[in-house]
Order: C-alpha cells, then sequence, then structure tokens
C-alpha cells in the first residue's frame, strides 16, 4: 500500500485473506471502526476475517501488508486466533454503518442540506500510517418512488449521524454485500448481528434465499427469525425448505403454532412435512428427505445426468439416482435400486437406468437407528441410503448430512475450537 491510497471497505467484503507465503487463510467480513474522543474522524484499527469452522478473528490493520480489488495480503502467518469480539468503542464498518441514514451539510455551511443513505466508507492512509475514515458514500433521497438517487462522495466531517442510535437503518447496502455469499456463509453473517438487524436482514430475503440460510442456522435462530415473519410469509419459507429441515424446525414450535403453520402452507408441500413429523425421533423415517432423485427404469443415462445437474440439489442429493416403479412421487412404487453418479458418467447417454442399478445395498426401514444408519454408511462408504416401508416402496432418503445434523451436538454450529494462537507455515 502506498501513502494517500484510498479504499472503500464495503468493497474489501468477501475478498480471501493470504499469508506472506501465498496460503489462503480466510475471507475478509468486515472492517473494525475505533471511536475517538476527540472531533478526529474514526480510525481503522483491523479487519474481522472468517477462518476455517466459521472462526471470526481480528486482524490488525497493521499486519496487512495490500489491499487490492483481488486479495488482502499480510505480513506475518502468526495469527491470534482468539474469537473476535467488538469492544464499546468500536464499530463494524457493514454491520453498524452501511445502511444508515445521514445528513451531509454544505461543504463551506451554505446551501442546502441533503439527506442520504451510506453505501460505503472510504478510509486514508494519513502521514502517522493510521488509516482514518476520510469519505462517505451516500445514495441521494430523492422522495421519488420511481427514481434512485445519485451516489456521491462527502467528507467525513461534513456527515452527521453517521455514528451513535439510530432507529432508521435500512438493509439494502448490506444486503448487496451479503447477497455474495454461500447460503452457510450469509447464516453466519447473520448470527454476527444485533437481533433486530438480524430480523430486518431476514425479512428482506427473498423466500428462497431466505429458506436456504435457515437450513444452516442453529434451531434456536432459526426458530427465532421464523415468529418475527408474518405466519403467511413464515408458511411461505417453510414451503421452500427441504421437508426434512422444515419438520425439524416446526418440531421446536408449539404444537397450537406447528398446526396453524402446517395449515397455512400449500397442501402438496405440507403432507411431506407432516408425515416426516410422524416419525420417532432419531429413526431414518425422522432424519430422511423425502424428496430424493428418483427415475423408472425405463429413464435413460442423459435424463439421469440431465436430472442431477439441477442446480438447486444438494451434492449428496445429487450424488445418485434411485430407482422405482410408477408412481415416482414417495412413497413411489417398488424400489429398484440405486445408480451412482459416477456410473452414469461412464455409461453412454442413451443407456437404460433399470439396466445399471446397484440393489446390493439392503435399504433402511423408517425405525432404524441412528447408531445403525451410521455403522451401514460408513461400511459401503456410502452418502445416502433409501428407505422403504413394509411393501419395498420408497419413502425417501438419509443422506449424510442428516446424520451428522442429528450426531452432532444441537449447538455444533456455534462452537469453538479452544486455541489462541497458530502458526501458519
Amino acid at each position: 500500500m502506498t501513502m494517500g491510497t484510498r479504499i472503500y471497505l464495503a468493497r474489501l467484503a468477501g475478498l480471501p485473506v493470504f499469508d506472506p507465503n501465498g496460503d489462503r487463510v480466510g475471507r475478509v467480513r468486515d472492517a473494525v471502526v475505533r471511536l475517538r474522543t476527540t472531533n478526529r474522524p474514526p480510525q481503522i484499527v483491523g479487519l474481522v476475517a472468517e477462518m476455517a469452522l466459521r472462526r471470526r478473528i481480528f486482524l490488525p490493520i497493521g499486519r496487512v501488508t495490500s489491499m487490492d480489488a483481488e486479495a488482502v495480503v499480510l505480513s506475518t502467518g502468526t495469527l491470534n486466533l482468539r474469537r473476535f469480539e467488538k469492544r464499546p468503542n468500536e464499530l463494524l464498518v457493514l454491520e453498524d454503518l452501511l445502511d444508515r441514514r445521514v445528513t451531509v451539510v454544505p461543504e463551506h455551511g451554505e446551501g442546502p442540506v441533503h439527506h442520504g443513505i451510506v453505501v460505503d466508507v472510504g478510509m486514508d492512509l494519513n502521514r502517522n500510517t493510521e488509516w482514518i475514515v476520510t469519505r462517505i458514500a451516500v445514495r441521494e433521497l430523492t422522495g421519488r418512488l420511481a427514481r434512485r438517487g445519485h451516489v456521491y462522495q462527502a467528507e467525513y466531517d461534513r456527515v452527521r449521524g453517521l455514528v451513535g442510535p439510530t432507529d432508521t437503518q435500512g438493509t439494502a447496502n448490506l444486503m448487496a454485500v451479503l447477497d455474495q455469499m454461500r447460503p452457510a456463509d450469509m447464516a453466519n453473517a447473520l448470527q454476527h448481528l444485533p437481533d433486530a438487524r438480524r430480523n430486518e436482514v431476514a425479512a428482506a430475503l427473498d423466500d428462497r434465499r431466505l429458506a436456504d440460510v435457515l437450513e444452516e442456522l442453529p434451531e434456536h435462530d432459526q426458530v427465532e427469525i421464523l415468529v418475527g415473519l408474518e405466519r403467511e410469509r413464515a408458511a411461505d419459507v417453510l414451503e421452500r425448505m427441504d421437508p426434512d429441515d422444515a419438520a425439524d424446525l416446526l418440531a421446536e414450535l408449539p404444537q397450537t403454532e406447528q398446526a396453524v403453520l402446517l395449515d397455512l402452507m400449500e397442501p402438496e408441500e405440507a403432507a411431506p412435512v407432516r408425515q416426516l413429523m410422524s416419525y420417532q425421533a432419531g429413526t431414518a423415517g425422522s432424519v430422511m428427505t423425502s424428496e430424493p432423485v428418483i427415475l423408472t427404469p425405463d429413464a435413460t443415462v442423459a435424463e439421469a445426468l440431465a436430472r442431477i445437474r439441477n442446480a438447486e440439489l444438494s451434492p449428496v442429493v445429487a450424488a445418485q439416482v434411485f430407482v422405482a416403479r410408477a408412481p415416482m412421487a414417495t412413497p413411489t412404487g417398488k424400489y429398484l435400486g440405486v445408480v451412482h453418479f459416477q456410473r452414469l458418467l461412464r455409461e453412454p447417454p442413451a443407456s437404460i437406468v433399470g439396466g445399471l442399478v446397484d440393489s446390493g445395498i439392503e435399504p433402511l426401514r423408517t425405525d432404524t437407528g441412528l447408531a445403525e444408519i451410521t455403522r451401514r454408511m460408513a461400511t459401503y462408504d456410502l452418502v445416502a441410503m433409501p428407505v422403504v416401508d413394509s411393501a419395498y416402496r420408497l419413502l425417501g432418503a438419509v443422506t449424510v448430512d442428516d446424520v451428522l445434523d442429528h450426531l452432532l451436538p444441537r449447538d455444533w454450529r456455534e462452537h469453538d475450537v479452544h486455541v489462541d494462537e497458530q502458526v501458519i507455515p
């Protein structure tokens, strides 16, 4: 970095962080601003980086040797892995400053004031080699529904309302940053927001995106977000979740609330959720997904590959197709076997999947316990197993992520690794 370089902090979000050897150690998730007791502009004291296992740590700005549009590079491989905690005199740029409604006063005290929304924060390196907040990028509030205000830069000392309590902070610009993240990363980001801010962001997500994020959150956060929604909206979000995840979430609510939400869901969406909730906890029936990829035996390899190519399928669900007689919705006709995607890749596109099925793995029953499921998956190196009823109809499939979610502690997403220092080779 050179003296006088200006960097806008929202643009750093999501960039990879590398050590001096070129090894990636995490991603930038925010920047830390320290407020000062005088009228001097706030100082940028460091970055918040997300490491493995979703651990957020503090990177002192003095250890950063370069920042550009591609990456952040550190001067050392020795990092303090203690979980980041914001101090009383600190703010986070993305969490606390983006989307604030501010007033911009005229440059020389003459002329009208302007109202706007913060869209970014610029910092400059001063003569004392300190990174200081110098510019605020603001989107003008026009008061017209059809017109979006233009974005302009204002010196920090002309901006009023940037720090301090506010009840006018929106979500649009924070959403623009979060929307670049995978659902699991966005879920982690939401966990670090204050409750009110988190609920505002959750309410601003579309139903599909919110459903994906809810599936990655701890159960108590899922419940808090869901009950904060209008019931009709909550039912819409539940419809877009995987039935097994929706069933797990509903199981955390009082029975009266379960009944209300299930009644508000579309009958065809509620039916598999109701069925999953009827099985005893800790069994294949309670943890399975009722929507695996299912084909009839006369389907071709080309059709099978087209089905598992669907970007909305999780990797474990797309790892195989289950073959059964019609009807294809669960419960299906007689279950015949499974074809793994590697086998599909080795066969001509016109081949019939009925001739490729592996029927050597005994399916699970709805009352099979998690210990037995785990043992059989480990024995046969499987990522999914079929679940059938007494008539050998396919009811669903248990995937390895379903098993892990139920074997790990309920609050595993919030567990820390107890380590203070790590030397990255």
